[in-house]
């Protein structure tokens, strides 16, 4: 079962515990950061008919479960692949179970394997990475044209909405295959009510979409997950190894054919397990009713995974354009969401230059890593969108939109740090009495309380929100922080603004701001 791990290349592991399957992919990576599949397992689990059904996981299926994972855990044994090359993550169906701290508690104690629970917004993260690598040689002129990225899973359907190149929109949706089934076959008794419903329920997802996004215009569809790559394999002309495209009327008649069969029939026409087979013409409708609402005339099926995205992940060793593409897709995310709620964007782009300009020129000072210097980017970019529901407070009301947003490529955890620091760009200081802030890690704390003393003279720089202060230089004269601006007109407002705005960045790094 050996492979040659010649030049250095290694083997890794990628294990995915979702609604219907455990999966386990193993992969070769090559020194020079591609790599090959040489070894992968499937083995059906009911995680998500217990969890959207009861919200828990019952102990048979956790028996199940922990069996697959301690049959996984030979397979890697044999390969010798160890702990540190072996990465387990769970979906939506581990992730909203009530009884998950139990699960993971018991793989890991019984199996050895961590498993981390991934967010909807990390599934989005990891499909686009292994989207962009498979359509990479395409001639899709995505620079061009505006692009959808969906997968509909069990649990839940993650889409990506790019307008031309750049992502404008992340949403994870709780629509799945086996949600819906569990939920509401039982309810509705027919397969024709339940389609309808589902049909409702599309196109009034598609119309809170339209406030963000009109749909009608997308022009490339890209669908991934193993239902529409089924259907690329029967109907679909492949492009090249890594993607096919099937044309929407080929799709559409493939899905109406799908209605005369059975689950039965499905599983012995296109040899595939009992589980994949129940949710397959759900999926494919899905996606048919999402193709309707644009107007693309094709399907762009990759031949992808999450697991891809994974591996792809790990293979990469830390790649500066590489880096730099994906944050330009957060900023790219966050400055859409400002827009979803009418923020002033020449005011939020001007605060983020000036937030990284003190960023940059207080390195030594603030002592911050490198990576949270985005995250500042972003806070600077939002914090004033709480103004939409009310300039009284806004403060307040921005943390709670942020907190509540998806914004690509962060965590949870990100998105936590951003939301307070947008919280306090002004009035209160931090206080043990604010949850959100005091429930944050001690190390997180201290980061916030540092990027928000920034962002708020930054604020105060620009308080009319003219952009008056064009650019500015600072230098350190004992416990005075002298700031050098560049700027065109009358300045007093900013002076006014600082005045109220700096004794945070006294507070938390013992400065005093003096505007030149």
């Amino acid at each position: 079962m050996k492979v040659s791990k010649e030049h250095g290349n290694k083997l890794v592991a990628v294990i995915d515990i979702g609604s219907t399957a455990i999966r386990q992919v193993i992969a070769e990576i090559h020194t020079g950061g591609e790599w090959r599949m040489i070894d992968h397992a499937e083995r059906p689990v009911s995680l998500g008919r217990d969890v959207f059904m009861t919200g828990n996981i019952d102990r048979q299926t956790l028996s199940q479960s922990l069996q697959i994972l301690l049959r996984y855990s030979e397979v890697l044994r044999g390969w010798q692949i160890g702990s540190a090359d072996t990465h387990v993550f769970a979906t939506s169906a581990l992730r909203e179970a009530k009884n998950r701290d139990t699960f993971v508690d018991r793989m890991e104690h019984q199996t050895g394997f961590k498993i981390n629970i991934i967010e909807g917004i990390e599934e989005n993260r990891l499909t686009y990475m292994a989207v962009k690598h498979a359509l990479r040689n395409a001639k899709l002129k995505f620079s061009k044209l505006n692009s959808l990225i969906i997968e509909v899973g069990g649990g839940s359907t993650e889409m990506l909405l790019l307008e031309r190149g750049k992502i404008v929109v992340a949403h994870t949706m709780s629509i799945g295959t086996v949600r819906i089934e569990q939920q509401l076959k039982s309810i509705f008794g027919s397969a024709d009510y339940l389609y309808r419903f589902v049909t409702e329920n599309i196109r009034a997802a598609g119309e809170v979409i339209e406030i963000e996004f009109r749909l009608k215009r997308i022009k490339n569809f890209i669908a991934v997950g193993a239902d529409v790559r089924l259907a690329a394999r029967r109907v679909g002309k492949p492009v090249d190894r890594q993607h096919a495209v099937i044309e929407k009327s080929d799709f559409d008649e493939f899905v109406n054919q799908l209605q005369d069969l059975s689950v039965d029939d499905c599983v012995h026409k296109f040899q595939i397990p009992y589980t994949d087979a129940e949710g397959l013409l759900l999926a494919l409708r899905i996606y048919q009713l999402f193709l309707d609402m644009t107007s693309a005339t094709r399907l762009i099926v990759p031949n992808v995974s999450i697991r891809d995205g994974m591996i792809l992940s790990l293979s990469r060793k830390p790649d500066p354009r590489i880096q730099e593409e994906l944050n330009s897709q957060v900023l790219a995310s966050a400055v859409s969401l400002g827009r979803k709620y009418s923020f002033d964007e020449k005011h939020a782009r001007h605060v983020a230059a000036l937030s990284l300009s003190l960023f940059d020129q207080l390195e030594a000072e603030h002592g911050i890593d490198r990576e949270s210097r985005l995250l500042l980017e972003v806070a600077a970019i939002l914090h004033d969108i709480g103004t939409f529901v009310r300039t009284s407070g806004h403060h307040k009301h921005g943390q709670y939109l942020v907190t509540n947003a998806e914004i690509f490529g962060l965590p949870r955890d990100d998105i936590n740090i951003v939301s307070n620091v947008v919280r306090y760009h002004r009035k209160a200081l931090p206080l043990p009495s604010h949850i959100n802030y005091i429930s944050l890690p001690r190390e997180r704390r201290i980061l916030v309380s540092k990027m928000a003393a920034i962002l708020r003279v930054a604020d105060a720089l620009d308080k009319g929100h003219m952009q008056r202060i064009e650019a500015i230089t600072v230098e350190k004269r004992g416990d005075d922080l002298m700031v050098h601006p560049s700027h065109d007109g009358d300045i007093s407002i900013e002076r006014y603004g600082l005045a109220q705005k700096a004794n945070m960045m006294e507070e938390v790094f013992g400065m005093k701001v003096v505007l030149l």
